[in-house]
């Protein structure tokens, strides 16, 4: 049995908390921390056996810890995971890695003189299982070369506060980490477009946005993000070959027809549309972690590369022009892009 410690108890936190102690197999919640410490003790005392500690620093270095997941605040994440680094503890990090490139590069060159790799970044689309068949169509060389990638980012609405930055750090970035790991390839450059203004965007938020993402293979990726939807959480993706497509399914499970219509459902956020691929994800760091094994999935190149994308993101949305991803040299530890 895995002892798990969790840092940060907000939403993700407690969502996270929930899977580790009643859908996977394998793990135990030994310990919370939060700033908040009375979150922190309502959250402990649904656990049988879960401690509250002062700090993230201690919960990482206690004895009954073996792995940690991290799902507070941003600009957080790097103290937390440098802490696990150094503690030798695996540690699953929620994106981002780090609130900066340089963060994230201080993460890698901790890890790179670690020996081994530790952190795992939750991008969990790369467990969803769409996303996988379609990775699967596109490398069985069956439909030819890629050529394009067509994706689609729409939220029902956001909250006030959400800002433009936030479009391309918090929404896109799902889609860039994914067009890296469809292609096994970096991204070169990042252009940005602004449609006219959605009418149901706050004052100043530039709603929707298009990316076009150029692989260094040459492969074009477009995204749009849309953050006032209304309909629904709709996650569209296409991939275009030289001798066929293959696109995502419609997540509603079912379709009705009746009375000359058809309908389905459109899930309401996130959390109903990935819900199996956070379990997969878990699931796998877990099994890693208790073969001791380095893991699998995204890793802190991952969470660095993305991160320098999203910089160039938002170049390019205040420049209007077209920006190259400019990455520092990727060390051996991470080979190539995470399978």
């Amino acid at each position: 049995m895995i002892n798990v410690g969790v840092i940060g108890v907000g939403m993700i936190g407690q969502d996270h908390i929930r899977r580790l102690t009643h859908v996977l197999s394998g793990a135990r919640v030994a310990g919370v921390a939060d700033v908040d410490l009375d979150r922190a003790s309502a959250v402990a005392a649904g656990l049988s056996e879960g401690r509250v500690f002062e700090s993230g620093e201690k919960l990482i270095a206690d004895a009954g810890v073996d792995a940690v997941v991290v799902t507070s605040w941003g600009p957080t994440h790097e103290a937390y995971v440098l802490a696990a680094i150094a503690a030798g503890k695996p540690v699953f990090c929620e994106k981002p890695l780090a609130s900066t490139a340089d963060a994230c590069s201080r993460i890698i060159d901790a890890e790179v003189a670690s020996g081994r790799r530790l952190v795992q970044v939750g991008y969990m689309r790369r467990y969803d299982a769409q996303y996988r068949a379609m990775k699967s169509a596109v490398h069985s060389g069956e439909i030819g070369a890629p050529l394009l990638m067509h994706a689609a980012h729409r939220n029902p609405s956001v909250p006030p506060h959400f800002t433009s930055d936030m479009i391309i750090n918090d929404s896109a970035v799902h889609d860039i980490d994914v067009a890296r790991w469809m292609f096994d390839d970096e991204i070169a450059s990042v252009a940005v477009l602004k449609p006219r203004q959605n009418r149901k965007a706050a004052a100043g938020l530039d709603d929707p946005l298009v990316l076009l993402l150029e692989m260094a293979g040459g492969v074009l990726v477009d995204v749009e993000v849309m953050l006032n939807a209304a309909f629904g959480y709709d996650i569209r993706g296409e991939v275009v070959c030289e001798d066929g497509v293959v696109e995502l399914s419609e997540s509603a499970g079912v379709v009705v027809k009746s009375a000359g219509r058809y309908a389905g459902r459109v899930p309401t956020d996130w959390r109903e549309r990935f819900v199996r691929a956070f379990d997969v994800e878990f699931q796998e760091w877990l099994d890693d972690v208790a073969a001791g094994a380095e893991p699998t999935g995204p890793s802190s190149w991952d969470g660095y590369a993305a991160t320098v994308v999203c910089d160039t993101g938002l170049a390019a949305l205040r420049g209007g022009g077209r920006e190259p991803v400019v990455l520092r040299s990727r060390p051996a530890l991470y080979g190539v892009v995470s399978p």
